[in-house]
């Protein structure tokens, strides 16, 4: 019986370590997800591969232009938050 009872507990001590590490990665993508460093690595992206495409279809211009879509995605970084803050406030009340 002790040794059925030592199986389980060492079971349920595995589960909860398995549970613990994906809550630590789940945080780590979360935290990932509103960094600085993703969100300026991803507008240089942007800015390189507008200017890149507007070079290649021959836009006079083409590094300023390029300033349009990285901005753009700048913007819509910052507005998610308080999107998703009314969007959860609206949900709430429905409830």
């Amino acid at each position: 019986m002790s040794d059925l009872l030592e199986l389980r507990i060492t079971a349920l001590e595995q589960e909860m370590k398995a549970v613990r590490d994906r809550n630590e990665r789940v945080e780590l993508d979360k935290t990932w997800e509103t960094s600085w460093i993703r969100m300026i690595v991803i507008t240089i992206l942007t800015y390189v591969f507008a200017s890149t495409f507007l070079y290649l279809i021959e836009v006079p211009h083409y590094f300023l232009s390029s300033i349009v879509p990285a901005f753009g995605f700048i913007l819509s970084v910052q507005s998610i938050p308080m999107i998703k803050k009314w969007w959860i406030s609206k949900r709430s009340n429905n409830q």
